[in-house]
């Protein structure tokens, strides 16, 4: 039965113009570097300046790997739940999304899972892909491949570079086999992109 491995990674830090900063490109190097022994057959990568350059980055410890950008990872809210949906510390952040722009971000967030979140054909290989995207896209197809209601994507959040991998088989749930895993960054370079606070 094939199987489909999706690596997720949330973008290098970058800096308040959304270009990669030294931690950042030192976070991909590393991730690069975890993700070089894998038989990688494609990186996509948000349109967004942050994603592209992480991606490329990526790209120098996986020779000969396409690299292609992909619309439907880009930052956006996949999800702007309804009042009785939305945890009170979570409700003055969707003032302002109108109903056709919650529309639109949630089409975008249906394309992405209608893309990326499914098995190969049965007479496909296993095909394994990497995908450099942001901390919300990540928590959309975690939640898809959990079968949790939409507003479960609120409250998953994913560090810098961090890895999370999701396979698909035909026939079976999704598998998620690791969320948020740090593993390969020092602890120093842990947890950007997280509010502050003591972490483990």
């Amino acid at each position: 039965m094939p199987t489909r491995h999706l690596y997720l990674a949330r973008h290098g830090a970058a800096d308040a113009f959304g270009e990669l900063t030294g931690v950042g490109r030192r976070q991909v190097e590393l991730l690069g570097e975890r993700l070089a022994g894998l038989p990688v057959g494609a990186v996509w990568h948000s349109p967004l300046s942050r994603a592209a350059a992480s991606a490329h980055e990526l790209s120098r410890h996986l020779p000969d790997v396409p690299v292609a950008e992909a619309a439907e990872l880009v930052d956006h809210v996949p999800y702007v739940p309804a009042p009785a949906e939305t945890p009170p510390s979570w409700a003055g952040f969707f003032d302002g999304y109108d109903e056709t722009e919650a529309a639109s971000g949630h089409r975008l967030a249906e394309a992405l899972v209608a893309r990326f979140a499914k098995a190969p054909e049965k007479a496909q290989p296993d095909t394994h892909e990497v995908l450099v995207t942001h901390a919300y896209q990540i928590a959309w197809l975690v939640r898809h491949a959990l079968d949790a209601p939409p507003s479960r994507w609120l409250g998953l959040n994913s560090a810098n570079t961090a890895l999370t991998v999701i396979e698909y088989r035909s026939g079976l749930p999704p598998t998620v086999v690791m969320f948020n895993d740090m593993s390969h960054l020092p602890p120093d370079l842990r947890w950007t992109g997280f509010p502050g606070g003591v972490r483990p």
